[in-house]
């Protein structure tokens, strides 16, 4: 099958960085194609990653004579986080500027991100969105297989992603030493993917997976550091006497999720709901993370009205978007109701219920009803 190159919504950078991103999003790729003379340093590489190791020294000897101000790419920084000592120095010394790329931040957090004292910037590399795929997006397909570019490019999608799941628990878990009840977090797995796009139950986890709850709580937090899923906080708007404050769970990619599910088959229509969601919770992650628009993403839901809700609500300078998504071609009155109740937020500048259906319509006065890829373009232009 012929590579298909996607161009990405991610600028090159013109001052060191980090940039993390699940395994497969595309970073290395990336990396090759913005940065063309950039001196690579592969920590994945067992050989250098063993010599680094056991003399960090040898890091810093190996880049010291480049040019001054030239690019360094090291892939995969959270394997030897004491590398960023020698990293300082050569920014110091050199004024060398470096991509630091990672799948993990959980051991760059822990032993020493800090040390560069502000001298690299962040940035997140997502799946692919719709926009990057161009006529390649197709969103059904999205939806069954998700759009990593390692999946998007597979000759089998269906065993590039039961494959990726097991490099996950490998490379990620198992080499890394994250947990130390591996088949613990290999139950795990599958009862945190039924879980997508909905509120956290960590007694319910504990309980499916047979382990604790405070084991259970830890697993999650492994997700998040490992980029394969983010927690969306409830938004505390005080419109009504009570409100949940129990942050939603997504994964990262619909493939992902359905892949630790270990079903690959045509999603159920039950299922679409959860996927559509979670793809768009990604793409507005993306949205956020590229262009510092969207300063916050949270959830609505008062506690005592069950069937009402606001996927998401975008919190911009003073002003809030409420976006609810629904995975049906026709609507229905109860698909207004949580736009509808929310009517009342301080700020709220638009309400957008996006559908698969294809007429663009206005609903109670002001709901905005989209089309999903009339949604996709508002995020193209930078209309949300």
């Amino acid at each position: 099958m012929k590579e298909m190159v996607f161009p990405r919504l991610l600028q090159p950078q013109k001052s060191s960085f980090f940039l993390f991103g699940p395994r497969g999003c595309g970073k290395s790729t990336w990396l090759a194609r913005s940065y063309p003379t950039a001196r690579t340093v592969d920590l994945l590489d067992e050989a250098r990653y063993q010599s680094y190791l056991a003399e960090p020294g040898l890091f810093f000897d190996g880049l010291v004579g480049l040019p001054l101000g030239s690019w360094v790419s090291v892939d995969e920084i959270q394997r030897l986080p004491q590398l960023l000592n020698e990293v300082h120095r050569l920014i110091e010394k050199r004024r060398l500027k470096f991509v630091l790329t990672g799948s993990s931040a959980r051991k760059l957090r822990r032993t020493g991100v800090n040390l560069l004292g502000g001298r690299a910037l962040r940035r997140l590399m997502y799946p692919l969105t719709p926009v990057e795929m161009g006529t390649a997006f197709h969103l059904d397909d999205a939806l069954r297989f998700g759009t990593l570019p390692l999946v998007v490019q597979a000759a089998s999608k269906a065993d590039t992603l039961a494959a990726y799941v097991q490099m996950y628990l490998k490379e990620e878990i198992q080499a890394e030493a994250l947990v130390r009840n591996l088949p613990g977090f290999s139950r795990f797995l599958p009862v945190a993917a039924l879980f997508h796009g909905q509120v956290l139950n960590l007694a319910n986890v504990a309980r499916d997976a047979g382990i604790t709850r405070s084991t259970a709580q830890g697993f999650f937090e492994i997700l998040e550091d490992t980029l394969m899923a983010a927690k969306l906080p409830a938004l505390d708007t005080r419109l009504r006497v009570r409100e949940k404050r129990h942050p939603k769970f997504y994964w990262v990619d619909p493939g992902i999720v359905r892949a630790a599910r270990r079903n690959l088959q045509e999603p159920a229509a039950e299922e679409r709901g959860a996927l559509l969601e979670g793809f768009v919770h990604m793409l507005l992650c993306c949205q956020r993370d590229l262009y510092g628009e969207i300063d916050e993403i949270s959830y609505w839901s008062p506690a005592e009205a069950k069937q009402t809700e606001v996927d998401f609500v975008l919190k911009k300078g003073a002003e809030y978007v409420a976006v609810e998504v629904k995975a049906v071609q026709r609507l229905r009155p109860e698909h207004l109701a949580g736009l509808e109740a929310i009517a009342g937020l301080p700020g709220l500048g638009r309400r957008i219920l996006v559908y698969l259906g294809r007429e663009r319509l206005t609903k109670s006065g002001s709901i905005e009803v989209l089309p999903f890829a009339q949604f996709v373009r508002l995020l193209e232009t930078r209309e949300l």
